[in-house]
C-alpha cells in the first residue's frame, strides 16, 4: 500500500512539474541566462544527458576530452547551445557545489539547475519527508536531506551519541570508563541511504539494529518484526572509476553487505520502498523533466525528439537508458490504448513495459499530449572509464556481447537483461560521443 502511494505521489508531482515547466521561458533563471535562446533549426531537437566520474573526470582530474568537449557545447558568449543535464549517481554534496565543482572542471559555466544527483528524485517522495528519517552516507548528509525536503532528520553520528554502546568494533571508541547514559531518540520512522559511509561497519551494524528493533536501536532485536521500517536507497552503482587503474568500490557494494547482513541474521530479504539513482527508470524521467524545461528556456517550439545518455559504466549508465527508451516505447503505446480511458496507470506502464515496481520507480509521468513524448533514448558508451578499450575488442566478434565475459553487477532487485547493456554506440570519449550526436541529429558544430 504504501509503495502504491509513493508511486501516486510521484506520478502527480512529475505532471504537475511538467505543466510548470512551460512558464519557465518566461522567468528569469540561472538556466535561461546560461542558455542561447536559438531554437532548433528544423525538426531535430534533442538533448543531452552526461555521466561525471569516467566520463568528464577520474576523481578530481578532467578527462582531457571534456574540456574541448564543452567548448564546442557552448557558444562565444559562453551560451549552451542544446540542453544540457549532468546525471551522477554521486551524492555526497549539494547540487550547487557539485556545479560549482564542474563550472572549475570543464572552464564553462554549470548551473545547479543542470545537475542531477543520484538523490535529486527524493524531493518527490513527500509522504516521507514528515517522518523522522535516519540517514546514512558522507558529507552534509542532514543538509542534504533538509535540502531535498525532510523535516526530521537523524544522522548516524547522532545515533552513535545517543546510544554509545552500539558502535564497538573500533576498539578505540569503546566506552572507557563505564557504561555512559543514553541519551534517547524518537523512534526512526525511516531509512535513507544516500551513499557509502567513511565508517563501514559503523553504519551496518547501527542500521541492523534501527531495522530489527523497528526504529528503536535502545530495544532488544525482534527479527520477526517484518516487514521493518521503509528503507529508501540512492545510488546502485557497484563499482566507479576514479585515478586509480582499476574500479573503486561504490554504494552499490554496501548494499550488497547491508542485504546480506540483514538476510544472514533474520532469514529474511531487506526490502527497499524505492532504489532510486541509474539505472532506475525515475531517475531519467526526472532528468528528462530538466531536459524539458531547459527547451523551454531556450525558446523552443518543439518537443524534444530523442535524448543521448553518455556514460561509462554498462551496467548502470547503459542499462537505465536502455530501460528508459524501452519505458518510453511502452509509454506511448500504452497512452494510445488508454486515451480513451481517462488517463494511464502505473500498473499499465509496467505491465506494458514488462518492467518490476522498483524498476519503475514510481516513474508513471503523465504528459501534456502524446507529441510531447520523446520517441527514445540513445545510450552511448566511451571508453575512458569502467569500460575498458579491452572490451571493445568483444565487439568486433560478432559471436560475443560486452556483457557475455561478465557476471551481473547491477542491483539485487533488477532482473537481468543482457540486450540492455547494448550501447546504441560506442565511441572513444565524450567530445567523439557529441561529435557523433550532432552529426546524427544534422546539427553544426563549431
Amino acid at each position: 500500500m504504501l509503495r502504491l502511494k509513493y508511486l501516486k505521489s510521484c506520478w502527480q508531482l512529475l505532471k504537475s512539474s511538467c505543466e510548470g515547466a512551460a512558464t519557465l521561458a518566461n522567468t528569469s533563471s540561472s538556466i535561461s541566462r546560461n542558455y542561447s535562446h536559438v531554437p532548433p533549426q528544423g525538426p531535430s531537437s534533442f538533448g543531452l544527458l552526461f555521466d561525471i566520474d569516467g566520463v568528464l573526470v577520474r576523481g578530481r582530474t578532467p578527462i582531457p576530452a571534456a574540456k574541448q568537449c564543452f567548448k564546442n557545447l557552448v557558444d562565444r558568449n559562453g551560451k549552451y547551445k542544446v540542453p544540457v543535464v549532468f546525471v551522477t549517481n554521486a551524492g555526497n554534496c549539494m547540487r550547487h557545489t557539485k556545479a560549482e565543482h564542474l563550472s572549475h572542471l570543464l572552464e564553462v559555466e554549470v548551473s545547479p539547475d543542470q545537475v542531477m544527483l543520484s538523490h535529486s528524485p527524493l524531493r518527490m517522495f513527500t509522504q516521507f519527508h514528515k517522518m523522522c528519517v535516519l540517514v546514512s552516507g558522507q558529507g552534509p548528509v542532514e543538509e542534504v536531506a533538509q535540502n531535498l525536503g525532510f523535516e526530521d532528520v537523524v544522522t548516524i553520528d547522532m545515533l552513535r551519541e545517543a546510544y554509545p554502546v552500539l558502535d564497538v568494533v573500533d576498539h578505540n571508541r569503546r566506552p572507557k570508563d563505564g557504561i555512559p547514559p543514553t541519551k534517547g531518540l524518537q523512534p526512526i520512522d525511516a531509512v535513507v541511504l544516500f551513499g557509502e559511509p567513511i565508517r563501514w561497519e559503523t553504519n551496518l551494524q547501527l542500521l541492523i539494529d534501527v531495522l530489527l528493533t523497528n526504529g528503536n536501536p535502545g530495544q532488544t532485536w525482534n527479527s520477526r518484526q517484518y516487514p521493518h521500517i521503509p528503507v529508501l536507497a540512492c545510488n546502485m552503482d557497484l563499482l566507479w572509476m576514479a585515478e586509480a587503474k582499476n574500479p573503486r568500490f561504490g554504494h552499490g557494494m554496501f548494499l550488497v553487505c547491508l542485504e546480506n547482513l540483514y538476510k544472514k541474521v533474520t532469514g529474511y530479504d531487506l526490502k527497499y520502498e524505492a532504489l532510486i539513482g541509474k539505472p532506475s527508470v525515475v531517475t531519467y524521467n526526472y532528468a528528462e523533466l530538466l531536459i524539458r524545461q531547459q527547451a523551454q528556456s531556450l525558446g523552443w517550439t518543439t518537443p524534444v525528439k530523442r535524448l543521448y545518455a553518455i556514460g561509462d559504466n554498462p551496467m548502470a549508465d547503459i542499462y537505465g537508458a536502455n530501460l528508459y527508451d524501452r519505458f518510453l516505447q511502452a509509454s506511448r503505446r500504452t497512452k494510445a490504448k488508454m486515451q480513451a480511458k481517462g488517463g494511464v496507470r502505473a500498473v499499465d506502464h509496467m505491465e506494458e513495459a514488462k518492467m518490476t515496481p522498483t524498476e519503475l520507480g514510481g516513474a508513471a509521468g503523465v504528459y501534456g499530449s502524446e507529441e510531447d513524448l520523446p520517441e527514445g533514448c540513445s545510450s552511448i558508451l566511451v571508453c575512458t572509464g569502467v569500460y575498458s578499450r579491452e572490451q571493445q575488442e568483444l565487439l568486433s566478434d560478432p559471436m560475443q556481447t560486452v556483457t557475455e565475459q561478465q557476471i551481473f553487477h547491477g542491483h539485487r532487485d533488477f532482473r537481468f537483461d543482457p540486450s540492455l547493456t547494448q550501447p546504441s554506440f560506442v565511441v572513444h570519449d565524450v567530445k567523439e560521443a557529441v561529435e557523433m550526436v550532432f552529426q546524427q541529429e544534422g546539427w553544426p558544430l563549431e
